[in-house]
């Protein structure tokens, strides 16, 4: 079973929605991201999880959570955009919050392109090991290190903040700069930040923020991450109107044990539940 703790509910009405983007022809590396989809789908069952999460809601009746299943990626970047974008917001215009899965760190782009049509100004905050802000790499544009550069350049977001951080390169620093970027970069985090957004805020998660020590299956490890915890204290923490995720880089045969992916459906559920209970806070 693949419901995420039997929160998963058929309903042409729905809270959240699971879609999957099984896309890695942006990786510069290893292939595999393509992958993370149905790995996470699999660490979901409720043979080994439950729907609640650590901040008292439970998803299976709290909320109706649905999952609209995979996008056929295919080999083009340019074909798959524009149905990123039309799929991502039908959710959003049934005021509904989409959870995207990738998939590299590309598609982030198009999802994070259609929700500023549909929401208007909003911030981002990114979990990530790289700041992905090149403007090309290896003379492409669109290469899953260079999202934020296209998102920043189109004014898609009024704030990036990008928590950590830790291959950061002169050309990133540069562009952050440029852009008002704010960076947490890990050499620099003695203790979690407790982030604060005035406009809507959309989260992008990286798993390869986490240390390979959590989180194994990521096609670039890079020492020094984060913890899942640590991870956990800033989401919990958040003060913003979260409207929309997506989780990327998920490189699935790269870790036989499973525990990057159990890591991916640990943070996806306790970012609902964190919108599900500011949502419940509102109405008080």
């Amino acid at each position: 079973m693949t419901d995420f703790g039997g929160a998963i509910k058929k309903s042409e009405n729905y809270d959240f929605a699971i879609l999957g983007i099984p896309f890695d022809k942006k990786s510069c590396f290893q292939k595999g991201a393509a992958m993370g989809p149905d790995a996470i789908r699999q660490a979901s069952t409720s043979q080994a999880i439950n729907a609640w999460t650590e901040l008292g809601v439970n998803l299976e009746q709290d909320t109706i959570m649905v999952d609209l299943g995979a996008i056929a990626a295919g080999e083009d970047y340019f074909a798959l955009f524009p149905r990123i974008q039309e799929i991502v917001s039908e959710v959003v215009q049934k005021g509904a919050f989409p959870i995207v899965l990738g998939g590299d760190h590309s598609i982030s782009y198009p999802v994070v392109k259609a929700m500023a049509k549909e929401i208007g100004t909003m911030d981002i905050l990114h979990f990530d090991a790289h700041p992905d802000l090149y403007d090309h790499l290896y003379e492409d544009r669109y290469s899953h290190a260079c999202p934020f550069a296209r998102i920043l350049e189109e004014g898609l977001v009024e704030q990036l903040v990008q928590v950590g951080i830790r291959a950061a390169t002169a050309e990133h620093k540069k562009k952050a700069t440029e852009y008002k970027a704010m960076m947490y970069e890990m050499k620099n985090l003695k203790e979690m930040p407790h982030l604060s957004f005035s406009h809507p805020l959309y989260v992008s998660f990286d798993m390869d923020v986490l240390d390979p020590a959590f989180a194994p299956g990521v096609s670039h490890h890079e020492p020094g991450g984060l913890s899942t915890r640590q991870v956990l204290e800033v989401i919990h923490s958040l003060e913003a109107n979260i409207i929309g995720m997506d989780i990327v880089e998920l490189n699935a045969p790269l870790d036989p044990s499973g525990r990057t992916a159990a890591a991916a459906v640990k943070i996806l559920m306790e970012v609902a539940g964190k919108v599900v209970r500011n949502q419940k806070t509102k109405k008080r």
